[in-house]
């Protein structure tokens, strides 16, 4: 059974920045692509970034582009999101969620497991 647990939501002002954590348990982290989703109230969930396998290859929806970065530690079953800059826009709730695959995809149908979330609040 695999399990991710999101970590390091908040309240911040704009133009701060804040660093996600999500720690995998269970089998197969490595061999996975992971994803950040973020769903705000009244709104789909949606794409904000993805990473393949080996943190080779990083892929991030236009709104973050720049501001964001992902990344892995495959040592520790660990994906992490840096973001910096943040806008009130970024107010949501930060999902992080394991690729069915060993690349990432911008859809959350290609992804089997979810955490439960980590609120990020943005102050103007």
């Amino acid at each position: 059974q695999v399990q991710l647990v999101e970590s390091g939501g908040g309240l911040v002002q704009a133009g701060d920045s804040l660093r996600l954590s999500c720690a995998a348990s269970g089998r197969g982290f490595s061999t996975h692509g992971m994803a950040w989703f973020r769903q705000a109230p009244g709104k789909e969930r949606e794409f904000v970034a993805t990473i393949t396998y080996s943190g080779g290859n990083t892929y991030y929806a236009d709104s973050v582009k720049g501001r964001f970065t992902i990344s892995r530690d495959n040592a520790k079953n660990t994906v992490y999101l840096q973001m910096n800059s943040l806008k009130p826009e970024d107010t949501a709730v930060y999902y992080c969620a394991r690729g069915l695959s060993s690349y990432g995809s911008r859809r959350t149908l290609e992804y089997d497991y979810w955490g439960q979330g980590t609120q990020v609040t943005v102050s103007s």
